[in-house]
């Protein structure tokens, strides 16, 4: 089933009937029945397909390594691919290296809310500019230059974006080179606001960027999970940010206050802020079936991850 097809659905599903945009024809109940089981079957063979995966998990050309307990688990580059594009409705080609989940969530699930995890071989970035970055100044400036890259979004035909301001003022932990902050960000007349919680690992050679996808009324829960999730990812021996070699490392050529504002992201045009993801709120399953797609979820096994 596409996706325009499944947005169909969901908002019929709101209502045994529903009426066609500036018509005065009723759907037939048949057919809203026909059609919530066709989104059932397609949100279930899409659950079937996800791997869950827990434990230890070397993440693919970072010399990053990811712990996931219990708590969580992590889907794959192709696994996440389908939540991000296929379910959540945001452009193709994201070229995430996986996805987090509270273990007790689906994608599916209104009440969700994953990390994206990705990473940025820049080089060293440099961490001397920290306490001198100017975090009111340099939100002006992001909200101007993402005002500029809507109208780019919307040429292509996404829905403009605004960003509203900080959830989360910056903040940098210098013995763990670990730099946190959130954004609110507003998608298209979207009534809900979308939260983008961010976490930069620091190592030798460059960044791991774990980027969370909620709600802005998820905030106060994000807050709650912000230590597990920092704790969940780290550089491996040898590629930390204390092995930096300034004889043979490649040193970035922008700051913390970039990797805040974004620059690094300008090479990729307007779908770099396809980074700030969007969930589409509109997707979940109504009338009883995500209780009945998690417990599908759930009775999958979970893959030992390889070492």
């Amino acid at each position: 089933m596409k996706l325009t097809h499944t947005f169909a659905v969901c908002f019929m599903l709101l209502a045994p009937i529903a009426y066609a945009s500036n018509e005065d024809t009723v759907v037939p109940q048949e057919e809203t029945t026909q059609q919530q089981a066709e989104y059932e079957e397609w949100a279930g063979q899409i659950l079937a397909s996800l791997q869950k995966n827990q434990g230890r998990i070397s993440l693919p050309g970072t010399d990053a390594t990811l712990n996931i307990p219990d708590e969580f688990y992590f889907l794959s580059a192709k696994d996440a691919e389908t939540v991000l594009v296929d379910v959540w409705g945001n452009p193709p080609g994201q070229n995430v290296l996986g996805m987090i989940f509270p273990a007790n969530f689906t994608p599916f699930d209104a009440e969700s809310w994953a990390v994206t995890v990705e990473y940025e071989q820049d080089g060293y970035v440099s961490d001397e500019d920290a306490a001198d970055i100017d975090y009111t100044e340099l939100l002006v400036q992001m909200q101007q230059d993402t005002a500029e890259a809507s109208k780019e979004r919307v040429e292509h035909g996404y829905e403009p974006i605004a960003l509203v301001g900080w959830a989360a003022k910056p903040f940098y932990d210098q013995a763990q080179h670990k730099l946190h902050w959130a954004k609110e960000i507003q998608f298209g007349d979207n009534e809900v606001n979308t939260l983008n919680y961010n976490i930069r690992v620091l190592g030798r050679k460059g960044v791991l960027v774990l980027n969370f996808i909620a709600g802005m009324e998820q905030l106060p829960q994000i807050n709650q999970n912000l230590d597990s999730v920092l704790a969940l990812a780290e550089f491996d021996s040898g590629a930390q940010y204390a092995d930096f070699n300034p004889e043979l490392d490649q040193v970035a050529a922008y700051g913390l206050g970039a990797l805040v504002a974004g620059k690094v992201l300008a090479k990729t045009g307007f779908l770099a802020l396809a980074l700030v993801f969007l969930k589409k709120f509109g997707v979940f399953i109504l009338l009883g079936l995500g209780a009945l797609l998690r417990k599908l979820f759930a009775k999958k096994s979970v893959p030992t991850s390889p070492n």
